[in-house]
């Protein structure tokens, strides 16, 4: 194909912008609640996500964007007309990418895959027209704004409420503590290793079935916790009898498995996420290079350390903004609710994709933070900044979409 060598540029080029963007905004999904609860600093926190998104995204990211791969656009119209296929998928990539800049220099925490999503959308309306695209699709990621949010805040709520109750509201707290914190490891190490081994390895090409995974999740689990139960043994506590060390030790408890989730956490989410920024950018190369329509190439090893490269970058250089806004503006975190949240993000994620539901880790993330929140009462949520967070949701489609279409126009123009 003419020109192949300056549409693969280009679509590498944002395929790192998008991927930049990524780390900018939404590795808070793995490392918000244990900054905000003070498990992690943001400096260890950066850290710890630069390694583990990293290597999640290297050795288990290769797949072509599950939103292109899905079906947002019926690829088979543009059948003759490759120099529209490229030119949409670097508008969406450009577009998403400019989006993500804009809501992680606001601290908005934004959904990458309803980023690229609306963008997708976008250039299928501007290229093809409104047919083109598979509307019941974009129907169910509209519904998952509020679904997921809610099953999340719903389930975090509870968790919360069962450490209120368990530990928190006992007469020795540190001795319920002890009892109870190590079955709170085994469900954590369980949905944890299941999002990884369900949605991560089948980027490997290993497939598991749903039970298969569970059975592993549960080999997993209990091997976390008698490692969770050792650690533990070994902290130095204070041997105080007064309540308020026995709450300080509590904590320091929970802030042992909040550090071991935030790993795995940045693990799956590496190796999921980022097939957003290079899927596009795995087509565009393949169609440039075979003159061929070939919206479901392999993603090659190149591209997948790129994305992983571009995540990290993103992460060092922005992402402590939406890390503050998701991990200590909306309601204070401390280990044991931190823990709540991420148990109630791993759950709600692992269930819906058991199910085939697509959702958003962000917005799910995001329910659970304020599920703890309402477990404390209505006046420990900052609604000012809930608001916010919900007026970026609304907007990220639509916002998606215009970009797209400015995009699409203008790349039609100048190199078509």
């Amino acid at each position: 194909m003419e020109y192949a060598t300056i549409y693969i540029i280009l679509a590498a080029s944002l395929g790192l912008f998008m991927a930049w963007g990524i780390g900018a905004n939404d590795v808070a999904n793995a490392m918000a609640t244990s900054v905000g609860s003070r498990a992690l600093t943001i400096r260890q926190a950066v850290v710890v996500a630069a390694i583990f998104e990293f290597a999640g995204a290297v050795l288990a990211g290769g797949a072509v964007a599950s939103t292109v791969r899905g079906g947002i656009i019926k690829t088979s119209e543009l059948a003759g007309a490759e120099q529209t296929l490229i030119f949409g998928m670097l508008a969406a990539l450009a577009a998403a990418g400019v989006w993500l800049l804009i809501a992680s220099w606001r601290g908005w925490p934004v959904s990458t895959t309803h980023s690229i999503i609306g963008a997708l959308v976008g250039f299928g309306i501007a290229g093809l027209g409104w047919g083109a695209i598979y509307w019941p699709t974009v129907g169910q990621v509209a519904a998952s704004w509020v679904t997921s949010p809610l099953i999340a805040g719903l389930v975090s709520f509870l968790l919360f409420r069962s450490v209120q109750l368990l530990v928190l509201d006992r007469a020795t707290p540190l001795e319920a503590a002890k009892r109870w914190v190590p079955y709170y490891i085994f469900l954590t190490g369980f949905f944890v290793s299941l999002i990884t081994l369900l949605r991560g390895l089948q980027y490997i090409g290993l497939e598991l079935s749903f039970w298969e995974g569970c059975a592993l999740s549960i080999v997993f689990g209990l091997a976390m916790t008698l490692l969770g139960k050792v650690m533990i043994n070994r902290l130095k506590l204070d041997t105080r009898s007064h309540r308020r060390y026995q709450y300080h030790n509590v904590e320091r408890v929970f802030a042992v498995l909040m550090i071991v989730t935030a790993c795995a956490m940045a693990f799956a989410h590496g190796s999921n996420d980022v097939a957003n920024a290079i899927g596009p950018v795995a087509a565009v190369v393949a169609t440039a290079t075979s003159g061929d329509i070939q919206a479901e190439a392999p993603v090659p090893l190149w591209l997948l350390v790129m994305g992983a490269f571009g995540i990290v970058v993103g992460l060092l250089m922005l992402g402590k903004h939406v890390i503050a806004t998701v991990g200590r503006n909306i309601t204070q975190l401390t280990p044991s609710r931190g823990f709540a949240c991420n148990l109630a993000t791993a759950g709600t994620v692992v269930t819906a994709s058991g199910a085939g539901m697509p959702i958003s880790t962000t917005h799910t993330l995001v329910g659970a933070v304020l599920g703890v929140g309402l477990a404390r009462g209505l006046a420990a949520i900052d609604l000012r900044v809930v608001g916010t967070v919900f007026m970026s949701w609304l907007v990220t489609l639509p916002a998606g979409a215009i970009l797209a279409i400015l995009f699409f126009y203008l790349f039609s123009w100048t190199l078509g």
